[in-house]
C-alpha cells in the first residue's frame, strides 16, 4: 500500500477523537522540554486544534521529516525500546494526524524557522520563516477526508470533556510546566508552572479539596511513590479522579486502581472513590509500555512489590489522621465541577439528539470562571504533618444530649460533634467481631437447649457442602431430619440477646459466599453481625450508654466511619458555630 493509505489506517488507531490529537501534540511538546504549553480549541477541537510550546523546536530538515511514517528522534536502536523514557517513540502520531486534517507546522530551534503546510497527508509547501523558538502545530478540519470517522465523533460536550480531563491530568503530572487550555476564547485551565502540585490540584478540584489532601512519599527496592490522596470525605462517585502516572506518564491500570480503593476499604462507601494523584518512579526496564498505540496501558514486573508499597503507604497515612468531616458555613455558592457539568449536559444532549452547532451555543453559556485567588492555595509543609495514634486521633467527647433518638450531641474544647449512634456502634462491633474471628481461639458456649434451624432444600445442600466453614468458626452442628440442623454450641463472643438471629445471619453468609477468601469471608460476617447486632436509629439510649459508646469508639482503629464507609462523626468547630450565629463577623 502507498504511504498515504498506510497513514490513514494508522490514524484509525492513533487518532480516534479530538483528545487523541491533543494528547499526541502535548506529549511531543513535553518531550521537546517545553516549560509552557498552550492548547487552543475551536468547537471542542472539531474545527481547529492549536498547540504551541516553547520547547527545543526543530531544524528545517526535521520539520519535514517528522511527517514521514515511523520517523522519530526518540529511539536510536532496538535496545532503546526496552528503556523508554520519552512519552512518544513510535513516530506514527504526526503523519497520522496530518493524513486526516489540514495541518500547519511552525517551528524553530533558535537558529532557523520553518513552516510546513500539509493537506490530507500531502506536503503542499515547506519554507523558511521568522518565528520564536519552539513549535506550533495547527490542526484544522479533523477527519474532513474520512467522513465516516467524522460522523462518529461524539458531540461537542463529550469531546471537550475528554480533552479537559486529559489536560487536567497532564498538568497534575507536570506541575513544573505552565498549561493553558482555551476553548472558543474561554479559559478552561491555567497553571503557573511553579512546580507546586497542590496549586494544580486546587485549580482542577478546588481549594476545599486541596486543603483535604494528604501527602504520600515512600519507596522500596523497586519503586518510589509520591503524590497526594484525599481525605475520605472528599470521595467522588466515579474512578476518574484516581490519577496514576508511571515516570510521569499517564496510565490506566485496573490493578493499581483496585489496590488504591481497597486501601480505603470501610473509610468510604463501596460506590465512592477517593481523589488520588500519584506518580510511580521505576527503572524503565521493569515496565513495558509498548503494548497499545495509546501508550496508556502498561505491564509491570514485580507487581506484587508495587501493590504492597501502595497499600502500606495509603493505609498508614489514613490510620494516623483525624478524619472527622467539618460542617462549614458557605459564604458563597460552591463552584461546580466542570467535567461533571459537561457530562450532564452531554447526556441531556444525546437524549435530545440536537445538532452539534446548537449544542455548542448552550455549552458556551455554561462554561465557568475557574480562577482561584493565589492566597487561597494551600502550601504543603511535611514538617507540619501531625501523626496521631489510638485515642489521640479523637479527643474525649462529652455527651450533652440525643437528637431524633439517633444522633448524640457531644462537645469538647475543639467544638461540637454529632455522632450517629448506629454507625458508631457498628464500627465498635465490627472491629470486635473481626478480631475475635481472627484470633482462632476455640472457646465455645454450649447451649442448654440446642437451636433448631430449618432451611430450604437448596440452602441445606449448599450448607452441607460448606459445613467446614461453619465448624471452623467454632460451631458444633449436626443434621436433624429433613433440611434441618441442630446447633449445640457456638462461639462465645456471639451476643446472647440476639443469638438465633446472629447464627442465622452467619449461616446466610456461609451459604451465599461463592469465591471463598478467608479474610473477605470473616470480614463479611463481621460486617453483617455488626449491622444487625448494633443499636438502631430511634433507640433512645441513656446518658451513661452515650458516654460508654463514645469512649469505646475512640479506642477503635478507625473511629471515623462505619464498616460500610458512612461517617460516624461530623463536627462544627466553635468558629463555624460563631459564624452561623454571627458572633464572628468577617470583613
Amino acid at each position: 500500500m502507498d504511504e498515504d493509505l498506510a497513514n490513514k489506517i494508522a490514524a484509525g488507531e492513533v487518532v480516534e477523537k479530538t483528545m487523541s490529537v491533543v494528547k499526541e501534540l502535548v506529549e511531543n511538546a513535553i518531550d521537546a522540554k517545553a516549560t509552557s504549553i498552550k492548547i487552543e480549541l475551536v468547537d471542542s477541537g472539531v474545527k481547529e486544534i492549536t498547540v504551541t510550546d516553547d520547547g527545543i523546536g526543530m531544524d528545517d530538515e526535521d520539520a519535514v521529516l517528522c511527517f514521514s511514517r515511523h520517523a522519530t528522534s526518540k529511539l536510536k536502536n532496538i535496545d532503546d525500546l526496552f528503556n523508554i523514557e520519552s512519552l512518544g517513540f513510535r513516530g506514527e502520531a504526526l503523519p497520522s494526524i496530518a493524513s486526516v486534517s489540514n495541518t500547519i507546522l511552525t517551528t524553530s530551534n533558535g537558529k532557523v524557522g520553518t513552516e510546513v503546510v500539509i493537506n490530507g497527508g500531502v506536503i503542499e509547501s515547506a519554507k523558511e520563516i521568522d518565528c520564536p523558538k519552539g513549535t506550533k502545530i495547527d490542526v484544522k478540519n479533523l477527519f474532513y477526508n474520512t467522513p465516516v470517522r467524522l460522523k462518529y465523533l461524539k458531540n461537542l460536550y463529550v469531546e471537550l470533556a475528554n480533552i479537559t480531563e486529559y489536560v487536567d491530568k497532564m498538568a497534575l503530572s507536570y506541575p513544573n510546566i505552565r498549561f493553558d487550555l482555551i476553548n472558543n476564547d474561554k479559559s478552561l485551565l491555567y497553571t503557573d508552572g511553579s512546580g507546586n502540585l497542590l496549586k494544580v490540584i486546587s485549580r482542577i478540584y478546588g481549594v476545599d479539596v486541596a486543603k483535604k489532601m494528604i501527602m504520600i512519599d515512600g519507596s522500596n527496592d523497586d519503586y518510589k511513590v509520591t503524590g497526594y490522596i484525599s481525605y475520605p470525605e472528599k470521595a467522588r462517585s466515579n474512578r476518574s479522579s484516581i490519577t496514576t502516572f508511571v515516570n510521569n506518564r499517564l496510565i490506566h491500570n485496573n490493578d493499581l486502581n483496585r489496590v488504591i480503593t481497597d486501601a480505603y476499604h470501610t473509610y468510604i462507601p463501596v460506590s465512592k472513590f477517593p481523589i488520588v494523584v500519584l506518580n510511580i518512579e521505576v527503572d524503565p526496564i521493569l515496565i513495558d509500555i509498548n503494548i497499545h498505540p495509546t501508550k496508556m496501558d502498561i505491564k509491570f514486573s514485580k507487581m506484587d512489590s508495587l501493590k504492597e508499597l501502595l497499600n502500606n503507604l495509603i493505609t498508614e497515612k489514613l490510620s494516623t489522621k483525624t478524619l472527622i468531616p467539618t460542617v462549614e458555613q458557605k459564604l458563597k455558592e460552591e463552584k461546580k465541577d466542570f467535567s461533571e457539568l459537561i457530562a450532564k449536559l452531554s447526556k441531556k444532549d444525546e437524549e435530545k439528539e440536537e445538532d452539534k452547532n446548537n449544542n455548542y451555543s448552550e455549552l458556551e453559556e455554561m462554561q465557568l470562571d475557574l480562577d482561584i485567588k493565589e492566597e487561597e492555595v494551600p502550601l504543603y509543609n511535611p514538617n507540619e504533618e501531625e501523626k496521631l495514634y489510638g485515642k489521640d486521633r479523637i479527643k474525649k467527647m462529652y455527651p450533652v444530649g440525643l437528637v431524633f433518638g439517633t444522633y448524640i450531641v457531644a462537645e469538647n474544647e475543639d467544638g461540637m460533634f454529632l455522632i450517629d449512634q448506629h454507625a458508631a456502634a457498628e464500627r465498635i462491633n465490627y472491629e470486635k467481631y473481626l478480631k475475635k474471628m481472627g484470633s482462632h481461639d476455640n472457646y465455645k458456649q454450649d447451649l442448654l437447649v440446642p437451636l433448631k434451624i430449618e432451611l430450604s432444600n437448596n440452602d441445606y445442600l449448599i450448607l452441607k457442602e460448606k459445613m467446614d466453614k461453619l465448624l471452623a468458626l467454632g460451631f458444633e452442628v449436626e443434621e436433624f431430619g429433613l433440611n434441618t440442623i441442630l446447633v449445640r454450641s457456638h462461639p462465645y463472643w456471639l451476643p446472647d440477646y440476639a443469638l438465633e438471629e446472629a447464627i442465622r445471619k452467619m449461616i446466610d453468609v456461609v451459604i451465599s459466599e461463592k469465591d471463598f477468601d478467608s479474610y473477605k469471608f470473616t470480614e463479611k460476617i463481621a460486617i453483617t453481625l455488626a449491622c444487625k447486632m448494633s443499636i438502631k436509629a430511634n433507640d433512645h439510649i441513656e446518658f451513661a450508654a452515650m458516654e460508654d459508646l463514645l469512649d469505646r469508639l475512640r479506642e477503635t482503629e478507625n473511629p471515623f466511619t462505619c464498616p460500610h464507609g458512612r461517617p460516624t462523626i461530623i463536627t462544627f468547630s466553635k468558629y463555624e458555630l460563631e459564624k452561623l450565629f454571627m458572633r464572628s463577623m468577617e470583613k
